[in-house]
């Protein structure tokens, strides 16, 4: 089991909270805590969401919570039908994210029978107490590094993807073992494209680095596109390959094809990373092979349309898959010889 380091910020996020809401006077610092813990977010720039969201709903829950008091009393029934007013509210505001700790506010508020305003803006200063501890603390404490864990996941779910389609056509594994993997692969896909959203969600001010990080942006999302096309083309083979029966050079071509295509998505990320020697490039594989898949389709005798049909839904994803290849390989060109020009630059600024 890992202790990442929101399960650490979370806890730490707690106590601060405790603490300061003890040390200024708070009637309950529990509201901070519990606040503290809704508003750790895994981005920065959600967590400021955040605490902008919940102090907007709570503040209406508050007003809310105190007129129904006034006007119709705390009775359970009443509590429970301004519970359900608040949360369509907050539906209506689309700041469902708060609903949890809106309802806390209004229960507390509308429970606390003669207390009003005073109670009111105590709990509205606990959970301000708690929302501000976490978030100085996501932004203090080892703030998310979306960028690192994204091209980690990157090369996780390349090497995955590259184990399926070299043995997808030659049906090396196991079937258990087979599944268990596209399963792994399909929920790291998904798990990748949060990371990209998380880093897409950043906020950048200086304008060099802003432009800079769009550019960076596009070169990830080709990344994350090449691997998606890589993932397609698994299912198209497992859908069509089966179903119908093949010469052994066709089979042989599409096979070494394929292999020269995991080969040119490794290496493509060795490129990026910058494991390769100066003026060494991806071994991208023959343009005419793809072609020549085709061909061979269309000289096939059989009248099976069908058959036929199958096998060129195959050679379009493999095509499809080269192609997102092919265009990852200029953005990573585009991009780091734009890193060359600037570094004597940035020497001259030094």
């Amino acid at each position: 089991m890992t202790i990442g380091a929101r399960v650490i910020k979370t806890g730490l996020a707690v106590a601060i909270a405790l603490w300061v809401g003890t040390l200024v006077g708070l009637d309950s610092p529990l509201i901070a805590a519990i606040a503290a813990i809704f508003t750790i977010q895994p981005s920065i720039y959600r967590s400021w969401m955040q605490v902008l969201e919940q102090v907007q709903s709570n503040v209406l829950g508050a007003i809310i919570a105190i007129a129904a008091v006034w006007l119709l009393g705390n009775t359970p029934v009443f509590v429970g039908f301004v519970c359900i007013c608040v949360i369509l509210l907050c539906i209506r505001l689309k700041t469902e994210e708060t609903i949890a700790l809106t309802l806390v506010t209004v229960v507390v508020i509308m429970e606390a029978q003669g207390q009003g305003w005073n109670l009111a803006f105590d709990r509205l200063a606990a959970i301000l107490t708690g929302m501000v501890a976490a978030f100085a603390v996501n932004v203090a404490i080892a703030p998310p590094r979306h960028r690192n864990r994204f091209m980690k996941q990157v090369e996780e779910v390349q090497a995955l993807l590259s184990r399926l389609l070299r043995t997808v056509v030659s049906n090396e594994l196991k079937e258990n073992v087979y599944r268990e993997e596209q399963n792994r692969l399909r929920s790291r896909l998904r798990k990748l494209d949060e990371f990209y959203e998380l880093f897409a969600e950043e906020r950048v001010f200086r304008k060099n680095s802003r432009l800079k990080r769009v550019r960076l942006l596009v070169v990830y999302k080709g990344m994350l596109t090449a691997l998606e096309r890589g993932n397609t083309l698994i299912d198209a083979v497992e859908d069509h390959y089966w179903a119908v029966s093949t010469s052994k050079s066709w089979n042989q071509l599409i096979d070494r094809h394929i292999e020269s295509l995991c080969g040119y998505h490794e290496q493509l990320l060795w490129k990026w990373e910058g494991k390769m020697k100066p003026g060494a490039s991806a071994a991208a594989p023959p343009p005419e092979a793809s072609m020549l898949l085709t061909e061979m389709i269309g000289e096939r005798t059989d009248e099976d349309l069908t058959a036929r049909a199958r096998l060129f839904v195959i050679t379009s994803a493999v095509y499809t898959y080269e192609e997102r290849l092919r265009r990852l390989d200029k953005l990573i060109e585009r991009w780091l010889h734009r890193e060359e020009e600037l570094e004597p630059v940035d020497e001259a600024k030094k």
